[in-house]
């Protein structure tokens, strides 16, 4: 069974780190992640760990969600 995309973030999460998923004109899907700067006329800004910013246009957005600010640590000796 095919999980299903949902849209979950709202202007009400900047300032929270978020994924975001966009399907570009070919098809294909390209994931963001970083923190929501803002969210302005239908553009969301994302700034990822290396500091660049991502401008995102809410309509192409087909999924989202606000995920940890910090990714969790892999546990090893186990």
């Amino acid at each position: 069974m095919a999980g299903r995309l949902v849209h979950r973030v709202t202007p009400k999460d900047i300032g929270r780190r978020a994924t975001v998923r966009v399907q570009l004109s070919d098809g294909r899907f390209r994931d963001i992640v970083g923190v929501l700067e803002s969210w302005e006329d239908g553009v969301i800004q994302v700034r990822r760990r290396d500091d660049t910013v991502a401008r995102v246009i809410e309509k192409e957005i087909v999924a989202s969600k606000i995920v940890p600010q910090q990714p969790p640590r892999r546990r090893t000796g186990l």
